[in-house]
């Protein structure tokens, strides 16, 4: 073990971070990681055991009782010291990040760096909160830590899906183990660095890598009490079957298939291209991506050409140079994910109307994004999350079709609507059955739930909705 003043910098391939220092590994295997735009290896992490995952619970456990009793204006100034910490790394995050997954320069340092602080500030703001009692006739109603976290955290946002569920957790006084993806272990790292410049006590903020079978011990584990996971549905009931064997709390984050519906009216070349553009963000790599534009039958052409338009635009390339607005995949079997969907969707009967199939020849993990046109609802690139940069278009006669079609899916994560009458929009969103909805390109808020229906998943994320899922509700009758 090493000096607790030893930076994320100079922690050994061997390290992990527990208990406010950095901690030897007591196995020894290890995980590289690779940069996917060159293919070139740039760090090392551990592989962590068992006995790994049980250090890191036992130190989180020891400071739940220093941590939960520590008054909330002393929290509170914790984590807005927390805030401040991430904002003053923020290129170092943001190169980090892009170097470990190949997100573009530019979006790693608003996603990665930027959105990380206003999501903890969003938590900070609504700590006042907690110390709120209910009266309930002879109840006193209270809000109490829910215990020790395990975070596990994808690939996609490592930063950003690291915060949403440390930042939250730790307001609400809780500690947490987090395991971040082992694509994108090392940024985890100087999150933890941040937190314990703030003065976070040790054990509060705990950092173990590995695999997939860290995660499953972590669900399983005795001494956790509420697990949050961030991935694929398809893990994402593996996590809830391992959790459910000492019925902890479990908040679950999953895919999503989003419709963008571009009603008659709407302003055509705006809805198609920021729908694109969400489509295409962070390579397709987005659980919220609208990745199905629904449209009216008669607009397909004139929506078809915008799509030329936007893909036009895209420059593809180096994510570390500034210009890029679309880097490479994470992992080269992301990539041979995604180049199997677009052969389904051609031999489904989907046609290319935009973008390429042609492979990329040269080094990184680089698909070129493709549109398809002529889909329908059973097609699987129209129902299954392909995670990478590819549009389905799908048309319909009228609205009450547009709407059977937006909502028959399995996922309900996130979903779009243009129109000219901002009423008439709003009211086809209110029927969408999704945990979020953009009405004429609204914005994403960081303070508002964010969480899905179906098997998008269980629980609320963010501002003061997010702290939800770390909180015990106790009712005391005088």
């Amino acid at each position: 073990m090493t000096d607790a003043t030893t930076s994320a910098a100079e922690r050994e391939p061997s390290q992990l971070f527990i208990d406010g220092r950095w901690a030897e590994a007591f196995g020894r295997d290890r995980i590289r990681v690779e940069d996917p735009a060159t293919e070139q290896i740039i760090g090392e992490v551990p592989d962590a055991t068992k006995e790994d995952v049980d250090a890191a619970v036992a130190a989180a456990r020891r400071a739940f009782g220093v941590w939960s009793g520590t008054s909330i204006p002393e929290r509170k100034a914790v984590l807005q010291r927390f805030a401040s910490s991430i904002a003053d790394r923020r290129e170092a995050l943001a190169h980090l990040v892009t170097r470990e997954m190949g997100t573009p320069i530019g979006l790693s340092r608003i996603v990665q760096a930027d959105l990380p602080v206003s999501v903890i500030q969003g938590f900070a703001k609504h700590m006042d909160q907690l110390d709120e009692v209910e009266h309930v006739g002879n109840s006193t109603v209270v809000q109490e830590p829910a215990g020790v976290v395990g975070a596990i955290t994808p690939w996609n946002y490592p930063i950003h899906q690291a915060v949403g569920k440390v930042g939250a957790a730790l307001a609400a006084g809780c500690t947490v183990v987090l395991k971040p993806s082992e694509v994108t272990p090392l940024s985890a790292f100087l999150l933890a660095e941040a937190a314990r410049e703030a003065g976070l006590p040790d054990g509060a903020l705990n950092v173990i890598t590995g695999s997939g079978g860290a995660g499953q011990l972590m669900a399983e584990h005795p001494d956790v009490d509420v697990i949050s996971f961030t991935g694929s549905t398809s893990v994402g009931r593996r996590v809830l079957a391992a959790s459910a064997g000492n019925m902890k709390r479990s908040s679950l984050e999953l895919g999503g298939k989003s419709a963008n519906v571009v009603l008659p009216d709407a302003d055509l070349a705006t809805a198609v291209h920021r729908g694109v553009e969400h489509v295409l963000e962070n390579s397709g790599q987005t659980c919220t991506a609208w990745t199905r534009m629904l449209v009216p039958v008669h607009l397909r052409d004139d929506v078809v050409d915008l799509i030329r338009e936007a893909f036009e635009a895209v420059v593809l390339g180096d994510p570390l140079d500034e210009s890029t607005t679309m880097g490479p995949l994470a992992t080269a079997r992301q990539r041979e994910i995604v180049q199997g969907y677009v052969e389904t969707g051609q031999q489904e009967g989907a046609i290319v109307a935009a973008g390429s199939t042609d492979p990329w020849d040269a080094i990184g993990h680089y698909v070129r994004p493709v549109g398809f046109v002529n889909v329908h609802q059973g097609m699987r690139i129209a129902r299954e999350e392909i995670f990478g940069p590819v549009l389905s278009v799908l048309t319909y006669s009228d609205e009450s079709e547009a709407l059977a079609m937006a909502n028959d899916s399995v996922y309900g994560l996130s979903g779009a609507v243009w129109s000219s009458d901002r009423d008439r929009a709003y009211r086809f969103a209110r029927k969408m059955r999704t945990g979020q909805v953009s009405v004429n390109g609204g914005s994403f808020n960081p303070e508002a739930p964010f969480g899905g229906y179906k098997q998008s998943g269980i629980g609320r994320e963010l501002g003061r909705h997010g702290l939800q899922d770390f909180l015990e509700l106790k009712a005391i009758q005088l």
